[in-house]
């Protein structure tokens, strides 16, 4: 059931693409993806009432969301402004880094040591490129 707000979209619409070309209505339908459910309607009963073939494009399906990875500890650091500067130098080359036990050392970095420090993680398939990058910044 819809609304009258949209019936009066819909009808809109059907009105402005009943004043376009052919060849204009074509291309919108081209690019369908990225109309309304209102839009997508008025648009087939114009593409109808023009006989024309076209299809409406349909959105192009979703990427399958990435296996779980492991993530795996790749450093530990004493002090937190180590761990923060090595997870930045990670991120701005594009791999994921994760800080585990950050916010107890940021509350009382006392417990730095008994906890053996803040750990830098990084996904398991990215773990040898990050090593190599944060081995490469450490002697530049």
């Amino acid at each position: 059931m819809t609304t009258p707000e949209t019936d009066r979209e819909r009808w809109r619409l059907a009105r402005l693409y009943g004043s376009m070309s052919n060849a204009e209505v074509e291309r919108l339908a081209a690019d369908a993806a990225a109309l309304s459910d209102a839009a997508k309607w008025a648009l087939k009963v114009d593409l109808a009432r023009r006989g024309l073939k076209s299809k409406l494009a349909e959105p192009a399906p979703e990427a399958e969301p990435k296996a779980h990875s492991r993530i795996v500890n790749l450093r530990k650091y004493m002090t937190l402004p180590e761990a923060l500067l090595a997870k930045s130098i990670l991120e701005s080359a594009g791999i994921e880094a994760f800080l585990g036990d950050q916010n107890i050392v940021r509350m009382d970095w006392f417990l730095s040591n008994a906890l053996g420090g803040v750990k830098l993680r990084v996904r398991e398939e990215d773990a040898e490129d990050a090593a190599a990058l944060l081995n490469q910044s450490k002697t530049a």
